[in-house]
């Protein structure tokens, strides 16, 4: 059963951020680390520093010969049974290092020497030079490692769908980056069936399907070695009929470059440009799953779903929660993957002022990668205020935006209400603000959203944009 139906959230995954598992099977899907070492948002950039203080010091340990020290990490790396992803036919039980022996994957390491050379340069990079080391064993060590923010992020997604959790679980461990050394601790934890769950963000999961020793090899060192090849004019070049010189990939494979990892180990050794183009052409097209991939359903069907959800919430006291809740969905929804990790009620100056809802900015292009890239308006955190209000809104409500704001939070904001007596006015409202240099506030009202979601309907794939865009422009120069 999923966490949707098992809580009875009354919400898709297209309007949740973590991954809608089941509980009871694995879903073949994997937490990719070469995700989290091209995003931009919070979450990701944080995940990943503890990614790579694991990685370094690791390698540090081996190149320095400290051989003991450095094995020793990899006997932390059990079966997290707890995300419910991976290949398990049946009820989840992991196929991580734990269950295939630390001490055989520490010899395939000092075996393969892509370590010792350096070719080896993230955790990612196990899967491409160490035997016996594939995507779900990757995705099992990465979550062994970032586990603490990963429950972080189940506790604040609980927080924000109610969804309850027990008082002082074992964690199980995890890497602490700035004692650099594996520790473990009590958590207020998700727990199904007696079991502890933790969620996984969706905008970091993958099929893991790029990120191969077979893709690097077919694309990018064969045809190296193909142009290789011709331009020193070796016996392995053939002719067309035009003329022009060829050499296939089949010759390549059965005479000077037959497919092993220790091939790809030495050849990234002696030429790591090659190398180096395959990760950067990751990084360049390394994309979230979208919705539909991940739930089967199509965005139409959706979008005319969350239209009908946000008009049957009444306004005033009695339909807020209601309304907070559909409204992070719609969000969800409109924004992914530019906008993730929605938290609830977050607090700031100790405690003395609560946001409704706070995201990550991960865009790396449109609107909100405009904010702070063009539009000079720090925004690595987008705020949202939710009023479910019968009266209008007004002055107070947009100095209580605008007080969230901060350098180092952001000073980009979302006001979203009911519906405006005089949008005009609360737009200028807002453009004193902005003039004031206090910040940058959207009114969005139910009809605004409504639009975006027909945008949605019509088949734009980032429904928000031309919205976003528009009442910016409205709020910044009147």
């Amino acid at each position: 059963m999923k966490i949707s139906e098992r809580f009875q959230l009354n919400a898709n995954q297209f309007e949740l951020d973590f991954i809608d598992i089941d509980t009871d099977i694995d879903l073949p899907l994997f937490l990719d680390p070469a995700f989290l070492n091209v995003k931009k948002d919070s979450w990701s950039m944080n995940a990943n520093h503890t990614l790579r203080s694991f990685f370094q010091t690791f390698v540090n340990l081996f190149r320095a010969g400290e051989m003991d020290r450095a094995r020793s990490l990899l006997n932390y790396l059990h079966e997290p049974n707890e995300i419910c992803l991976g290949l398990s036919s049946d009820r989840p039980r992991g196929n991580a290092i734990g269950s295939v022996d630390g001490e055989k994957l520490f010899r395939s390491i000092i075996t393969s020497r892509a370590v010792e050379t350096g070719v080896v340069e993230d955790l990612q990079d196990f899967r491409l030079f160490i035997d016996g080391i594939d995507r779900d064993k990757v995705s099992d060590m990465t979550v062994n490692i970032i586990r603490l923010h990963l429950i972080e992020y189940t506790q604040e997604q609980c927080k924000l769908w109610l969804i309850p959790t027990q008082r002082n679980v074992q964690s199980g461990f995890y890497w602490n980056r700035n004692a650099q050394m594996w520790e473990t601790s009590f958590q207020d934890m998700l727990v199904v069936d007696q079991k502890p769950i933790i969620f996984v963000p969706k905008a970091v999961v993958s099929y893991a399907k790029r990120y191969t020793p077979q893709r690097y090899y077919n694309k990018f060192v064969l045809e190296f070695l193909q142009e290789d090849h011709v331009r020193r004019m070796t016996s392995l070049v053939d002719y067309r009929k035009d003329g022009s010189p060829f050499v296939t990939k089949t010759s390549l494979k059965e005479q000077v470059a037959p497919y092993s990892k220790g091939f790809l180990t030495d050849f990234t050794g002696r030429h790591p440009d090659v190398f180096a183009d395959f990760k950067n052409w990751i990084a360049s097209d390394a994309k979230s799953l979208g919705n539909e991939e991940l739930d089967g359903r199509e965005n139409i069907f959706i979008a005319e779903y969350l239209k009908r959800k946000l008009g049957s919430i009444e306004s005033g006291t009695n339909g807020a929660t209601a309304y907070h809740r559909v409204a992070v969905g719609i969000l969800e929804f409109l924004f992914y993957p530019d906008v993730i990790c929605p938290v609830v009620e977050a607090e700031i100056h100790d405690g003395r002022k609560r946001i409704d809802i706070v995201f990550d900015n991960a865009a790396g292009s449109g609107f909100f990668y405009r904010l702070h890239m063009i539009y000079q308006t720090p925004a690595q955190f987008i705020f949202v205020e939710c009023k479910n209000y019968t009266r209008e809104v007004a002055n107070p409500e947009v100095d209580q935006l605008s007080g969230r704001f901060s350098l180092n939070r952001g000073r980009f904001g979302i006001l979203l209400f009911r519906e405006a007596e005089n949008m005009e006015r609360l737009i200028q409202r807002c453009n004193d603000t902005y003039r004031d240099g206090r910040g940058v506030m959207i009114p969005v009202a139910d009809s605004d959203l409504v639009t975006m979601l027909d945008r949605a309907i019509d088949g734009d794939t980032r429904p928000y944009e031309r919205f976003f865009s528009d009442r910016f422009r409205q709020v910044a120069l009147p």
